[in-house]
């Protein structure tokens, strides 16, 4: 899916229409450069490979920054590949906005990495209600996971079996989410709804297939 890279600034509301209040997102979203081009002949798919915020040259390593040199383009924080696009029409070099890719009403995904919550228990983890009530003799045991296997059989703890560990920071899409507001001037994007990450966190965004 063609789409682009940009960074969360945090949340808002807008009212729609009708009066109502409708929380939102706001995503600065591009500009995006164009670095490689992937083609059916060489690399047997089509692609575009964009990258998204500058960077301080002395940061970058000698292969990335020859990378960079290759197609004319300032050292890149993030690089991203993304199918969809008309690759004919595109340079090494050529700068890909919200403008080109974006109106508003139509629906979006939004990729991004949830906030990392720690080492967590059952509880917050996974929803468990803990074991049994605060009567009965159960004076430290409100908030642990209860039994994880059987003695005799199987002898062991299955895979996957839900119990205590780090919680957030991983790769989470919201689908369908809808633009409110498209403001190209200053490359941003207002969705309804929120998406996944801190602020400052990076996203992909997508258009999807109507």
């Amino acid at each position: 899916m063609r789409g682009i890279l940009g960074k969360k600034l945090g949340m808002t509301s807008v009212f729609d229409d009708d009066g109502k209040l409708i929380p939102c997102t706001i995503i600065e979203a591009g500009p995006c450069t164009v670095l490689q081009k992937r083609n059916k002949e060489a690399d047997g798919y089509e692609a575009v490979q964009l990258g998204y915020l500058e960077r301080s040259g002395k940061n970058v390593n000698k292969p990335d920054q020859g990378q960079f040199d290759k197609y004319g383009a300032p050292p890149l924080r993030h690089v991203r590949e993304f199918k969809g696009f008309d690759v004919a029409t595109l340079s090494s070099g050529d700068e890909v906005t919200i403008n080109d890719l974006f109106e508003v009403g139509e629906k979006v995904t939004v990729t991004g990495t949830s906030k990392g919550k720690g080492f967590q228990g059952v509880m917050k983890r996974h929803g468990f209600s803990g074991v049994g009530g605060a009567s009965h003799g159960q004076h430290n045991r409100l908030r642990a996971p209860g039994s994880i296997g059987s003695s005799s059989y199987p002898s062991r703890v299955f895979r996957g079996m839900r119990m205590a560990g780090r919680t957030g920071g991983k790769r989470v899409t919201y689908k369908n989410m809808t633009i409110i507001r498209v403001i190209p001037e200053s490359n941003i994007l207002i969705v309804k709804g929120a998406v996944p990450g801190a602020k400052t966190g990076l996203l992909e965004i997508y258009k999807q297939a109507k």
